[in-house]
């Protein structure tokens, strides 16, 4: 389940942007990044940036779209949370090897602050502060 407030990256500048603060938060990649990144992309970014913050709470998150097969594969690489739409075929079985994983397969993508935005990085300290329910 996601505990922090999510951020969308889109590549090891925003992620590191986002632990910045130091603040708990969900690192979110783009819609369908287990598509065209895939997963063992997405577990080298997530391991590079926590190992510049490693007192920053975090999570991540793999949205695979409609790709069941990229979503069992970053299960195999260790990815406990995904995004996977409930429609495709195969959701059933990506939703049980989560579940064997202890993992989380979500149908859509939680709130997120998308770093990609204009002005995105100026409002992040606030985002991450409100999500949390802390006074900047």
């Amino acid at each position: 389940m996601i505990t922090y407030p999510a951020v969308m990256v889109h590549g090891l500048n925003d992620a590191l942007a986002a632990l910045a603060p130091g603040l708990p938060v969900t690192l979110l990649s783009a819609p369908g990044a287990g598509c065209f990144l895939g997963a063992g992309f997405w577990r080298a970014l997530v391991a590079a940036a926590t190992k510049e913050y490693p007192a920053t709470p975090c999570q991540d998150v793999l949205d695979c779209a409609d790709a069941p097969g990229r979503a069992l594969e970053a299960l195999r690489m260790g990815q406990k949370i995904l995004v996977l739409w409930p429609e495709v075929p195969g959701w059933q079985a990506a939703a049980e090897a989560a579940r064997a994983c202890n993992a989380v397969l979500l149908a859509e993508a939680p709130p997120a602050l998308d770093l990609a935005r204009p002005g995105a990085l100026r409002r992040l300290p606030d985002w991450l502060n409100r999500m949390t329910g802390q006074s900047g």
